[in-house]
């Protein structure tokens, strides 16, 4: 007999009306929640979350047993909003969260680990919704649960990697490298505390593989890279075939290695980040949320290995993918512009080995599309500007339109302007706008 069984039978020998109920429904809650987590079947999560709301009606404010099952419900609720992403399942956790923490006043042996789950909730939220005010606050709050966990404290490691989590976030949002040195920091710290066999070892080497990978795109310091790969290959060993994240791993691999090819051009980093984009695809079906980003990255290295090796089925399958990806990224998505880009790159490059006209035209209106959603003060603006410049050339000198040459000219000085000395681009568009220039003296 499994322990939901037996809390079952526990729950039976306590009928309506009985002493003890509320602490049967309670434990049954609680096995509930735990085969979830072993098997995530949503009818343990929803039943618990039914016999959790009858326990509150057992426990009226005043009742010492109170907090615990306001705990517990906003732990339940949490965890559906994981996997379902109902906004009010979190809304809720948030709610009933606040609460409990107001029963786990400074003192209380719960309130480490009601200020660590409310902050991870409000984390959440604000990955939903972009609320500065929740990120800020769920920080403060992991900071009070770190100081309530002090060296040797078996929950410590848990407060480091939530920390490092929002100051990740932070950075990705307001690109402070402050936060994202803290990031690494805490990230160690939290790796250092779960030794092999701890069972979050391998979320917290995925998760500082993935903000070393940050800082190496920030500052090009191989070594960066170079751990964040050693660190996702061993979080990968950790995650094998049928763990519910190992897609992520995979993916997160797939995308340090493809950074190296681009650094220092080893065909084998580029293959096995072709492959390893394929096995992540493979897990991330149709419905799964994170699909489109997987089709997006994979195209974008099959158009890299087009340019090396000049394979139109690369290319082909590239524009595919990224049309899959398009679909999957309606108006308003944030990442639109990114699969209007590549698929502007890749039909760009069709039309530079096969010259078909419809291909430079798709190309041009798909960078116009790009160009339009990364308005001033987006990232990857400048490259879009420069894209279609490029792509405007290519026009002019197939049918000698000045006007486009005029547009190619002003968009490669509006990108200029956004790589200033000593950015790492600067020097295409330098290039870029002088055979312009040179263009326009030939026909002028």
């Amino acid at each position: 007999m499994d322990d939901v069984s037996r809390k079952r039978a526990d729950l039976e020998s306590c009928p309506p009306g009985s002493n003890g109920r509320d602490v049967a429904l309670f434990n049954l809650a609680v096995a509930l929640r735990n085969r979830f987590k072993e098997g995530e079947k949503f009818g343990d999560l929803d039943e618990a979350i039914t016999l959790l709301r009858d326990v509150l009606q057992l426990r009226p404010s005043g009742h010492h047993d109170r907090s615990s099952s306001l705990y517990e419900l906003a732990l339940c609720l949490s965890n559906r909003y994981n996997s379902q992403s109902t906004v009010a399942d979190l809304e809720e956790a948030v709610t009933l969260g606040r609460a409990a923490l107001e029963l786990h006043p400074p003192g209380h042996p719960d309130r480490a680990v009601s200020l660590h789950n409310l902050a991870c909730d409000l984390r959440k939220r604000f990955q939903k919704h972009a609320r500065m005010d929740d990120l800020k606050e769920a920080i403060e709050l992991h900071h009070a649960a770190l100081d309530l966990r002090l060296s040797g404290h078996p929950d410590r490691s848990s407060s480091l990697h939530g920390l490092a989590f929002c100051f990740s976030n932070r950075y990705d949002s307001q690109k402070a490298v402050a936060d994202l040195e803290q990031a690494v920091t805490l990230g160690r710290a939290a790796v250092e505390l779960r030794l092999p066999g701890h069972p979050d070892r391998a979320v917290s080497l995925y998760n500082l593989a993935c903000d070393l990978r940050k800082r190496f795109q920030k500052h090009a310091r191989m070594y960066d890279l170079k751990e964040a790969i050693e660190l996702h290959r061993a979080a990968l060993e950790l995650r094998p075939p049928g763990h519910p994240r190992r897609s992520s791993s995979l993916h997160g691999l797939a995308r340090c290695l493809s950074d190296k090819y681009d650094s220092q051009g080893l065909v084998a980093d580029l293959e096995e980040a072709v492959a390893l984009g394929r096995a992540t695809l493979e897990f991330r079906l149709p419905g799964h949320p994170h699909r489109a980003v997987s089709l997006h990255s994979l195209a974008c290295d099959l158009r890299k290995r087009f340019q090396k090796h000049a394979w139109m089925d690369d290319l082909k399958e590239a524009i595919e993918l990224h049309r899959a990806a398009l679909d999957l990224r309606p108006s308003g998505h944030p990442d639109r512009s990114s699969s209007f880009h590549g698929l502007a790159f890749c039909f760009s490059n069709r039309y530079d080995g096969q010259k078909a006209v419809a291909d430079l035209e798709q190309a041009v209106t798909l960078g116009r599309a790009a160009v339009e959603l990364r308005l001033p003060g987006h990232p990857d603006r400048a490259a879009s500007l420069y894209n279609l410049a490029c792509d405007l050339r290519k026009r002019f000198q197939n049918d000698a339109r000045m006007y486009d040459l005029k547009e190619a000219i002003e968009l490669h000085r509006a990108a200029l302007e956004l790589r200033p000395p000593g950015h790492p681009q600067r020097s295409s568009s330098l290039h870029g706008l002088a055979r312009c220039l040179s263009d326009k003296y030939d026909s002028q």
